[in-house]
C-alpha cells in the first residue's frame, strides 16, 4: 500500500484516500491501453469470490422477497363512506408484471455487457451487475414490506371486493368481500407502487451508470448527453403514470415508489462507482484501485532494481576501500 508523503511533490495515496490523487491522472490515462488485462476469464472468479458474501446476501434478499409476496397484507378497515374514492373500474395492467424485470434488470445488464465487450473490464461488469441487483432487490423488499404493513386499498378496490357490484358490510361497517381471494389480497397493496419503485431502482441505476460512462457532467457543455441520461428516468416515470391511469394506484403511491427506487439506486451505485460528476466517474473504484496497486508494484520493482545496481556499485567501492551510503537496507561487511 502506498504511503503518505509530505514536502516537495506532495501527494496522497489514492488507496487510502480514493480518487484524491490528481498527480497520477496522466499515468492512469496512459494505463488505459492495458484494458483487457482484467477479463471475466482471467479475473472473474477472483472478483466474484471477493464479493462472495454480497452474493449470499442477494440470495437472502430473494428469499425475503418471496416471503413478503406470499404473506397477507394488513386488511385495514374499509367503510361504505370510503368507497367513493375506491370505485374506479378494474382494469388490466398496461405494463404487465413480467415486463418489469425485463426492462429494469435484463436491459441494463445487456448494456453492461456491451460496455464490457468494448472495455474488457471485469470490475466494471461485476460491480455494475451486483449494484443493479442490490438496487432492485433492496427496493423490492422495502416496497413489499411497506405494502404489507400499510394495507392501503387500491382505487379499484370496490370491484375487487364486490365483483357483482353488490356491496355487503358487517355490523361495524367494514366490508365483507366475496371476490377472488388473490384479487382482494392484491387490492390491499396500494402503497407504495411496486411497478414504479422497481422501475426507478433499475432504470435509475442505469441512468447513473450511463451518465458516468459518457461523462455527462464533464463541464464541456454537451447538453445532448443529458438526453441519454434522462431517457431511462422518463420511461420509469411513464410506467408510474400508467399505474394511476390503470387505477391500480393513487398518485401518492406512485410518488413514494419512485422516491424509494431512486434513493436506493443512488446509494447502491455510489457503493461501487464514483459520482457521475467526478473526473473518474466513468469507472468503478475497484478499477482505479487495481491501477494504483499495479503502479505501486511497478515502483517497488524499479526501486528494487535501483537498489541492486547501487549495491553492486557499493561492493565495487568497498573493494576500493570506500563505504556505501547510498542504499538503505544493505550493509557492507
Amino acid at each position: 500500500m502506498l504511503g503518505i508523503f509530505t514536502g516537495a511533490g506532495v501527494h496522497f495515496s489514492s488507496i487510502n484516500f480514493p480518487l484524491i490523487d490528481r498527480k497520477n491522472e496522466k499515468d492512469f490515462r496512459m494505463r488505459e491501453v492495458q484494458l483487457g488485462s482484467h477479463t471475466v476469464k482471467s479475473h472473474g472468479y477472483t472478483v466474484a469470490r471477493t464479493h462472495m458474501h454480497d452474493w449470499l446476501i442477494l440470495i437472502l434478499l430473494v428469499l425475503i422477497e418471496i416471503i413478503l409476496y406470499i404473506i397477507h397484507p394488513f386488511y385495514r378497515f374499509v367503510g361504505k363512506d370510503m368507497m367513493t374514492d375506491l370505485r374506479y373500474p378494474l382494469k388490466s395492467n398496461s405494463v404487465p408484471v413480467w415486463a418489469v424485470p425485463v426492462y429494469a434488470v435484463l436491459l441494463p445488464i445487456v448494456i453492461f455487457l456491451f460496455v464490457y465487450f468494448r472495455r474488457r473490464d471485469v470490475y466494471d461488469l461485476h460491480h455494475a451487475v451486483l449494484g443493479l441487483l442490490f438496487s432492485v432487490l433492496v427496493t423490492a423488499v422495502i416496497t413489499d414490506a411497506i405494502k404489507n404493513a400499510v394495507g392501503r386499498p387500491q382505487p379499484d378496490f370496490f370491484w375487487r371486493c364486490f365483483p357483482d357490484g353488490k356491496d355487503v358490510y358487517d355490523q361495524l361497517g367494514n366490508v365483507i368481500c366475496h371476490g377472488e381471494k388473490n384479487v382482494i389480497k392484491e387490492g390491499h397493496k396500494s402503497f407504495p407502487s411496486g411497478h414504479t419503485s422497481w422501475s426507478f431502482a433499475g432504470l435509475g441505476f442505469l441512468s447513473l451508470y450511463l451518465s458516468g460512462k459518457i461523462k455527462a457532467f464533464d463541464r464541456a457543455g454537451h447538453v445532448a448527453k443529458l438526453c441519454l441520461v434522462f431517457l431511462p428516468l422518463l420511461f420509469a416515470s411513464l410506467v408510474g403514470i400508467s399505474r394511476v391511469d390503470d387505477y391500480w394506484h393513487h398518485w401518492e403511491d406512485v410518488f413514494a415508489g419512485g422516491l424509494i427506487g431512486l434513493t436506493i439506486s443512488t446509494f447502491c451505485y455510489l457503493q461501487f462507482f464514483p459520482p457521475p460528476y467526478h473526473p473518474e466517474g466513468w469507472g468503478p473504484y475497484a478499477y482505479f484501485r487495481s491501477l494504483e496497486e499495479s503502479s505501486a508494484g511497478t515502483q517497488a520493482d524499479n526501486a528494487q532494481d535501483t537498489c541492486n545496481v547501487q549495491s553492486t556499485e557499493a561492493q565495487v567501492k568497498n573493494e576500493e576501500g570506500q563505504s556505501c551510503h547510498g542504499c538503505i537496507g544493505f550493509s557492507i561487511g
